[in-house]
């Protein structure tokens, strides 16, 4: 065989073919005089036009395969659930997570691509209709050269579309179905027609979205409505003073003379404030006052069910949350949280500081494929931002247990009652791209001397298999393959 030969062959045709591609893009060639030599008519199945892009298919596109994230020096959550039942629950699991999708819309958004020098004037963002009431879209429209004829086709999946008050000789085909066709030999009456084109949903859902496939010739615009049930508003009367603004809240268990140090300290700066107590203590102790409210739990029910108990209570726009054994001092101003929530009205929690402890994290979580679930990790002391505006405050995703927050906010993610003992990152987990969190520095609180306990140390500290228990109900609740605090 001459090898000589063959690669002097194949030294030409690179050669050509990148001679090919730089006079293509040089505007030497035409794209489609290329396609015509190249090819055999029976595969030319996209025709090019100079100055025009080709017409292809622009969406919606399936979203792409979620690829597993790296459980690498992770502790897979799997593990810590028993081996004769982890096979039913993977089975209930999956299926959760499927009806969570549904539920929470994950699957609804589709990835679409504009056209380039489309002709087509639509919608792109802000189409909002409220389920199975007719309302007209705004904005439709074709804008192009003189023709004989114009003809436009819709189409919906979720509705029927229309047009208001079409005259006699209109040519409008599909009136009420979800296919509906226009045309005109005049440009101006196809607008008018198309000005008053109408959509009505027809499967009732209090959110939910539909796409138009709107085309003209080879141009093919797809662009989405929003169905959506109005929202009423849910607002609190902030009142005059600091008093009818926040709330303190706080759980206690078995740690009465640290409450009664803490209740006296608010006092002393605080005289009219709402106090609010949940308490699941053994053998509970009334706790009196002006302004304080004592809840008496069932014992040990625990933290984070305490915590829900003291927040369904509160009636005012805000509460703080501090522990039972802080202690106010002249450095504890609740003003200052409420003037940064005020000035940011979008923020949902504000954390300070317990004593010099400023303490704050990030949450870096990857979805992580759909069978076996995503990969969480706490980075301590981690920024996001600045919060513009205001000096010393940084976002996070979860800051100590001294914060003020929206009552509202927490209460739309909630303290998990499973969580009875060691529960603090499961909340802003719970809470994360549902809640804006920022950490301000100049917003303190002290921290009372630890007294020796051992009866309250004995339910505070668990053993191992609380913490293995935690882990395999993460697994399930938050779809997490492995979690690294």
């Amino acid at each position: 065989m001459n090898y000589s030969f063959l690669f002097k062959l194949f030294l030409t045709s690179l050669c050509v073919t990148a001679l090919g591609i730089y006079a293509i893009q040089s505007g030497f060639l035409d794209v489609t005089d290329v396609t015509k030599r190249l090819l055999p008519s029976s595969t030319r199945r996209v025709q090019f036009s100079k100055g025009r892009p080709p017409n292809r298919n622009i969406g919606p596109f399936p979203s792409k395969n979620r690829s597993s994230c790296s459980c690498e020096g992770y502790a897979l959550n799997a593990k810590h659930v028993a081996v004769d039942e982890l096979e039913d629950l993977q089975r209930r699991r999956s299926e959760e997570y499927r009806q969570y999708q549904l539920r929470m819309g994950t699957k609804m958004e589709s990835l679409i691509l504009a056209q380039s020098n489309s002709p087509l004037q639509y919608p792109i963002q802000g189409f909002v209709v409220e389920p199975l009431t007719k309302s007209v879209i705004p904005g439709l429209a074709v804008h192009a050269q003189k023709r004989r004829l114009y003809k436009v086709s819709l189409s919906v999946k979720k509705g029927v579309l229309s047009v208001d008050d079409v005259l006699e000789g209109d040519k409008v085909e599909g009136l009420g179905q979800s296919e509906l066709i226009i045309s005109s030999s005049s440009l101006t009456h196809l607008n008018d027609l198309l000005s008053r084109v109408t959509y009505t949903s027809t499967i009732y859902h209090i959110k939910s979205k539909d796409l138009v496939n709107f085309s003209f010739e080879e141009y093919e615009a797809i662009f989405s409505i929003e169905i959506k049930r109005p929202s009423v508003p849910v607002l609190y009367d902030p009142g005059e003073d600091i008093n009818s603004q926040v709330t303190i809240a706080t759980k206690t268990f078995l740690r009465y003379d640290e409450l009664n140090i803490l209740i006296k300290s608010i006092r002393q700066f605080y005289p009219e404030i709402k106090i609010i107590i949940a308490d699941d203590s053994l053998e509970p102790q009334n706790v009196t006052g002006y302004k304080l409210e004592q809840y008496i739990m069932p014992p040990t029910q625990g933290w984070f069910a305490g915590r829900n108990l003291a927040v369904s209570q509160v009636t005012t726009k805000y509460f703080l949350w501090v522990d039972d054994d802080y202690i106010f001092s002249n450095s504890t101003r609740i003003e200052k949280f409420v003037e940064i929530m005020e000035k940011v009205p979008e923020l949902d929690v504000v954390g300070g500081a317990v004593g010099r402890d400023q303490f704050f994290f990030r949450l870096k979580y990857e979805e992580g494929d759909e069978e076996e679930g995503g990969c969480l990790r706490r980075l301590h002391r981690r920024k996001i931002q600045s919060v513009p505006g205001l000096d010393g405050c940084f976002f996070v995703d979860g800051v100590v247990n001294y914060f003020l927050a929206r009552t509202d906010a927490v209460r739309r993610v909630g303290f998990d009652p499973f969580l009875k003992r060691v529960a603090h990152t499961e909340f802003f987990l719970d809470g994360l791209g549902d809640l804006l969190i920022a950490s301000c520095k100049g917003l303190s609180v002290g921290h009372q001397k630890k007294r020796k306990q051992s009866k309250y140390r004995h339910f505070r500290f668990p053993g191992r298999k609380d913490g293995r228990n935690k882990l395999a109900h993460h697994y399930f609740k938050n779809y997490l393959n492995c979690i690294r605090y």
